[in-house]
């Protein structure tokens, strides 16, 4: 016993000086985020830059698009948008191939010039006077894999105060991401140290989460070690000869008694992040499988009616639409119409007639989603609750909640205006829901309720953490220089 205990001791005080330094940086980051995240181009921010369809240039269907891009199934996505001044369907494959064929002749898009790429950014709400800085293969803020199909990117400033920084995709001019002066400068003290992101590890997304899996492992131990030192030299009862709880003194007793109260949450933040990178495929996946969304959809073949398009473009009435998606519920086409403020119409592509979509269409379409088990669950949401909440993304409320009785308990969350699938959760993703997103963000209703709370909570509990590590910092200084 005397032994395993000086071991403990041993493991603890080394592993700790190697390693309270990440403490104190994942601390002072993790406050950091709360206010600042890491840069992404959101829907609203994607949207903002696209200029109405020019209904009148539009002389290909999606059914000609399909066939010219080499689909011999229903893509994943099929829109309609602007490049600059020629719309243009672009199609997402089940594969992640991506297309971008011209609405006007039909020509495959797969690379646009600098120009180009300028005429794009210049109708960027912010766009002041754009200016392309370089062509970039990969850097700090577009280093993750999702990027890939549309490197290499034109980075592009577009001169507002602000300092707005565009990636726009060289082989389609699809705006990839959007950075700002403010989002640049303190990621370097959020986003980019508490999740280890520098550009020569990420890029490497297997080995960048070897190392962080290896590294949060080994704090988690650190965490375990101490709490458990701190638990079997702390005296409530019997106490030492000066009246103390600790035998320690200064920065000793600082990490001592800071680290029993704040112990509990330092070990779950420490473990809550390990599980984030799902070690051993433990937790499913968030995407839909292409059998799925093909049955909900009703549709596999390369086919859409858009008769509507022919009438739009000899004079009828033209609808102002940034982008039209162009999809198939319960074995219905439908077309999508979008708004530069987000806001959205469903239309029959046959006559361009408004298409009514009801919360009963969309649950007997939702029934095909699973067709081998009975579905269990038929619920509106008009408010969140503690799955479908907007806490760090954007949520759409209200949703409609589709369960099944199969053996992971599947949900599904469906748009009530599109009947676009939102997402997909099983028990192991509600059981990552209170694993991370509980323990590691604090994503409690009743703090989320009153904000302020939430954020008076996390700052106090990330001040206790880094009084821990910032007293671990100093006593292993001290330690080393003896």
């Amino acid at each position: 016993m005397r032994r395993a205990r000086r071991w403990l001791y041993v493991t603890h005080r080394w592993i700790g000086i190697g390693t309270c330094l990440l403490f104190a940086m994942w601390f002072v980051s993790g406050v950091v985020m709360m206010y600042v995240a890491f840069p992404q181009l959101t829907d609203t921010e994607r949207l903002m830059a696209l200029p109405p369809i020019a209904w009148e240039k539009v002389q290909m269907s999606p059914d000609r698009a399909m066939e010219a891009a080499g689909f011999t199934r229903y893509p994943r996505d099929l829109r309609l948008a602007m490049l600059s001044e020629e719309p243009v369907y672009r199609l997402l494959g089940w594969g992640g191939e991506r297309k971008t064929v011209s609405a006007a002749d039909g020509h495959i898009v797969e690379h646009i010039t600098p120009e180009q790429a300028l005429a794009v950014a210049a109708l960027h709400p912010n766009a002041v006077r754009p200016e392309l800085m370089e062509t970039v293969e990969r850097d700090q803020w577009s280093v993750t894999a999702r990027f890939d199909p549309l490197r290499p990117l034109y980075l592009i400033s577009v001169g507002d105060p602000g300092g707005t920084e565009l990636y726009v995709s060289s082989r389609n001019g699809e705006i990839a991401l959007d950075t700002t002066r403010t989002e640049r400068v303190w990621n370097w003290l959020g986003s980019i140290p508490h999740w280890i992101y520098p550009t020569v590890l990420r890029k490497d997304g297997a080995t960048w989460r070897l190392v962080v899996l290896w590294i949060s492992g080994v704090c988690i131990v650190v965490a375990v070690t101490g709490f458990w030192i701190g638990i079997l030299r702390v005296r409530l009862r019997q106490r030492y000869a000066s009246g103390a709880v600790t035998p320690y003194r200064g920065w000793m007793a600082w990490h001592h008694i800071a680290g029993l109260i704040g112990g509990v949450f330092v070990m779950t933040w420490m473990f809550s992040g390990w599980l984030s990178l799902n070690p051993g495929d433990f937790f499913a996946g968030r995407g839909t499988a292409r059998e799925v969304a093909v049955r909900y959809g009703g549709n596999e073949a390369p086919q859409m009616p858009a008769e509507f398009l022919s009438k739009l473009s000899s004079g009828e009435p033209r609808p102002a639409a940034v982008e039209a998606r162009f999809v198939w519920l319960g074995g219905k086409p439908l077309v999508v119409l979008t708004g530069r403020d987000g806001g959205r119409r469903v239309l029959d592509p046959a006559t361009g007639d408004a298409a009514a979509i009801s919360d009963e269409r969309i649950f007997a379409a939702a029934r095909r989603l699973m067709p081998d088990v009975t579905m269990t669950m038929r619920l509106r949401l008009e408010a969140p609750d503690a799955y479908w909440y907007p806490h760090h993304q954007q949520r759409q409320i209200p949703v409609l909640r589709a369960g099944f009785d199969d053996d992971a308990h599947s949900w599904f969350h469906l748009d009530p205006v599109t009947g676009d699938i939102l997402g997909r959760t099983d028990d192991s993703r509600r059981t990552y829901r209170w694993l991370f997103n509980a323990l590691h963000s604090f994503d409690f209703a009743l703090l989320l309720r009153y904000r302020p709370a939430w954020d008076a909570v996390v700052w106090l509990l990330s001040l206790l953490g880094l009084i821990v590590s910032v007293s671990g910092i100093v006593i292993g200084w001290r330690r080393l220089r003896q």
